[in-house]
Order: C-alpha cells, then sequence, then structure tokens
C-alpha cells in the first residue's frame, strides 16, 4: 500500500520545525516500495532514513548500526515486526519502535504495546500522523539518551569508579562497597578528615535499589541543637519563634532515599535520643507537632572521631552507636596508601583541566616526586586542592615545581637535608647502592607502576627494567 501524498503548499508554508538530520530513522517493510515511501516522506521531513525490504534485512542493520527511532511492519514472512521490536530493545533500549500493520487486530496491539512498542499504526498510513509519531518517538529517544547519559556521568562521579585507587587497601574498600550498596544495612564510615567519607556515600547510594531517589547530606557538627533537630525532622508553624510555617525535614525529604549524617559523633546527646527512636520505629515527629510520619530512609554516617572513646567519656550513646554500625567502613588515609598518589593526580589533572577550560600536556618527574613525598596531612581532599591549584595557575602547559603551592616545600614532604634518611645520610655510600635505593623507592612511590617510575627518574623504560633485574628488585 502506497502512501497517499500530501496537497502541494508553497514552500515554508505549515512546515513542521524538522528534527536535525543526526536523527536516524530504519524503516522495515516487506514491501519494499512501501519502505521506500515511508522513507522518502520523512526524509523531507529532515529524517536520516534507511530501508530495510525484509524482517532479516532489518535485524541485520539493527545490530550493525545505530537507530533512535524503528518503524516496522508487524507481519513479515521471516522475521515478524515483534522480533524486530526485541532485536531493537536489546541492541539500544533508548531506540523507539513504531509497529505498522495491515491486519490491525487487538490482541497484536497489546502484545506490541506490551513488549514496548512506542506506538501502533495501521495501513494504510496517514503521512501526517506517521510524521507525527516520528517526531515524538524521536523526542521520547533523545530523552532516554539525555537520562543514559545522566546516569553514566552520576556513575562516573558516585559510582565505584570515583573512588580512586588501586593500593590494596583501596581495592579491598571497593570489594566490600560492591557487597554493601545492595543492601538496606546502616553504614558507619571512619577516617580522617579529606578522606572521601561523603563520597563514599555516594557510592553507595548511587549503586542501591534507591539511586533514583534523593541522596541528602547534613553535616552534624555544623548546627546547634535546635537547629540539628529541626533540619532533621522539620518543624511545624510557631514551633519557635521564627517557625513563621511549616518545614519539611531531611528525613521527610529523603523519604525512599538515602540520608548521610556527616560528623555524627559531634551530634547532641538529646538529638541522639531522638534519632535512635526514629531508626527503632521508622516514624519521625516534626518539632512542635505530636503527630508522627513514616518514612523509608536508608542511614550513613560518617565520623573522623573515635565513637568508642566518646562512648566511655559519655559523649556519644552506646545503644546508637550500635544501630549506626550495622557495617562499618574504615578509609584509610593517604599517607597508608601512597601507590594511590599518581593514580589520584591524572584524575585530578583531567578533571580540573576540564573544568577550567586549560590544556595540560603533564607533570614533571620532579613535581611527582614531589607530591609523592608529601605526608598530605588533609588526605585526597588537600591533594585535590593542590592540583587544582597548580592547573589554574599553570602557564606553560606542564604542570611543574613552580606551580606547586607554597604548603608542598620540600622541608614537609620530608625532603630537607637535615631530615633523617635524606641526602646527609647517603654523603659517602657507593653509586650503586644510592641507585638501587631511588629507584627502588620510586617503583614504591608508583605502586609498581614502571612506565610512570621511568618517568619519574628521566630513563628509559628498558633502562629501568635492566636495573630491576640488575638490583634484583621485585
Amino acid at each position: 500500500m502506497v502512501l497517499p501524498r500530501e496537497p502541494s503548499r508553497p514552500a515554508g508554508v505549515g512546515e513542521p520545525a524538522g528534527p536535525p538530520g543526526l536523527v536516524r530513522v530504519l524503516v522495515v517493510d516487506n514491501d519494499i516500495l512501501h519502505a521506500r515511501t515511508v522513507g522518502e516522506g520523512l526524509g523531507r521531513m529532515g529524517y536520516q532514513c534507511v530501508v530495510a525490504g525484509s524482517g532479516s534485512e532489518g535485524a541485520r542493520k539493527i545490530e550493525q548500526e545505530a537507530f533512535d527511532v524503528v518503524v516496522t511492519d508487524l507481519m513479515m514472512n521471516d522475521v515478524g515486526g515483534l522480533q524486530i521490536l526485541e532485536r531493537a530493545r536489546r541492541a539500544a533500549p533508548e531506540t523507539e519502535v513504531i509497529v505498522v500493520t495491515g491486519h490491525g487486530t487487538v490482541p497484536s496491539a497489546v502484545a506490541a504495546m506490551q513488549q514496548g512498542a512506542f506506538t501502533y499504526l495501521q495501513k494504510p498510513l496517514d503521512l501526517g500522523q506517521l510524521r507525527a509519531a516520528v517526531e515524538k518517538a524521536s523526542e521520547g529517544a533523545r530523552l532516554k539518551r539525555q537520562n543514559v547519559e545522566l546516569n553514566r556521568r552520576l556513575d562516573e562521579k558516585f559510582g565505584f569508579e570515583g573512588v580512586v585507587g588501586s593500593s590494596p587497601q583501596m581495592l579491598a574498600l571497593i570489594d566490600r562497597l560492591k557487597r554493601i550498596a545492595p543492601t538496606d544495612a546502616t553504614v558507619l564510615i571512619q577516617g580522617e578528615t579529606g578522606t572521601g567519607k561523603e563520597l563514599v556515600a555516594q557510592a553507595i547510594h548511587q549503586n542501591s535499589s534507591r539511586k533514583s531517589k534523593p541522596f541528602v547530606a547534613l553535616n552534624c557538627g555544623a548546627l546547634s541543637e535546635n537547629i540539628l533537630e529541626s533540619e532533621l525532622f522539620g518543624h511545624v508553624k510557631g514551633a519557635f519563634t521564627d517557625a513563621s510555617s511549616d518545614r519539611v525535614g531531611k528525613f521527610e525529604y529523603a523519604n525512599g532515599g538515602t540520608l548521610f549524617l556527616d560528623e555524627v559523633g559531634d551530634m547532641p546527646p538529646a538529638t541522639q535520643i531522638k534519632l535512635l527512636r526514629v531508626l527503632e520505629s521508622g516514624q519521625i515527629t516534626r518539632v512542635g507537632s505530636n503527630a508522627t510520619v513514616q518514612v523509608n530512609v536508608r542511614l550513613l554516617s560518617a565520623t573522623n572521631r573515635n565513637l568508642e572513646e566518646a562512648i566511655a567519656a559519655g559523649g556519644f550513646r552506646s545503644d546508637l552507636y550500635h544501630r549506626l554500625k550495622v557495617v562499618t567502613i574504615a578509609i584509610p588515609p593517604l599517607r597508608e596508601r601512597s601507590a594511590d598518589i599518581p593514580l589520584l593526580i591524572e584524575h585530578f589533572v583531567r578533571q580540573f583541566a576540564r573544568r577550567h577550560a586549560k590544556t595540560i600536556k603533564g607533570m614533571s618527574p620532579a613535581a611527582r616526586m614531589r607530591l609523592g613525598a608529601y605526608a598530605w596531612p588533609g588526605n585526597v581532599r588537600q591533594l585535590r586542592n593542590v592540583i587544582e591549584s597548580m592547573v589554574v595557575v599553570d602557564c606553560d602547559e606542564m604542570l611543574d615545581v613552580d606551580d606547586l603551592p607554597v604548603e608542598i616545600e620540600p622541608a614537609a614532604a620530608g625532603a630537607a637535608p637535615e631530615q633523617p634518611g635524606s641526602l646527609v645520610g647517603l654523603v659517602g655510600r657507593p653509586l650503586e647502592e644510592i641507585e638501587r635505593l631511588f629507584i627502588g623507592e620510586t617503583l614504591k612511590l608508583t605502586g609498581g607502576n614502571r612506565e610512570q617510575a621511568a618517568e619519574m627518574l628521566g630513563i628509559g623504560e628498558r633502562t629501568l627494567y635492566r636495573k630491576i633485574k640488575e638490583f634484583q628488585l621485585s
């Protein structure tokens, strides 16, 4: 059945705002003339159309190429329209499929829609109706792609890939996160300031069944008792002097999702009691109200304090502690996983080069050595800030010691001549022994990465390999 032609009209009058040519449409029909007519009609609207004269040919094209919309006949001799629908959905879930048939029955229409067809049209096709359907389908495909891209970016930022590290400590941590994330267990995250406790909490949420619901973070150490309770549980109008209206608290706002309480060790005793009641009952009561509200929230908390010592001193409740630490995660400080420093450097250089629109070709071995030898009292957060500073102030596209902030001094890095184990201790020793020491320490610094070690030492990889064998370095 050939599509009817639309009446001619002056160019530019009543023309739809056609989609960009980047939108690709596959037309599949046993009747090749009909398929070509459909393709031509959609092509005049601005779509890039590909035509297949059989179901098997359409299936091959779906496997080989990417399409935004597939328009397929339902009844075909070899591979039917429902099979085309299934293959298109499997190859690219964001692709929308429009099913067309001259054998319109209610059961076939229901089957097509249940399997994910965007819409269902009957022959003879009305060209205007088909164009409208393809336009809506292409918009749906675009929104799906945007959602996929958003999730990809979230996974990159907050997924396990965002927890950067290849040291044994970090590999063990990531493995533990993968086992914890799918559950609903409360988690206590412990670590020094700057180790990335909130990043770990976000990674847990992003890899859980709650990822489509809110992730809400609150720093308990930055608020007074009254404000903290209002932030957690909300309040009703008139509950206190400035309560001019009802307010939803973080527990209600995070309903269905995850609530992250940072610095939970600084929570006032009275608030600890109320938090314990919420964990036991799953209900909150707004400040100034007697009515309870049921909430479904996964609680993650973090602290840099030793809560067992706080319990012994009377500053933290033992029963709350055990409710918070169903699972415990300990993040090691950066000084205990120096092998991760090169990976973190590369990660942050790429991140801040993009953010500040700077071209950075690399980092000098001297600067890498300085960063690798520094103690990092501020942990990963401090390293992140240092790399951003270097990227911002750099003017020659190569990060070097002249780009280092003043806090990263040789003395602070343990490299001053008067420090133990420095050059003073090496004077008078055989050059071979010194060379072996420096190569060994550089390999430790790079986590055994020979390419990075060779770059830092200013020698070729083959030379380094020969030296490793010569000095019997593992």
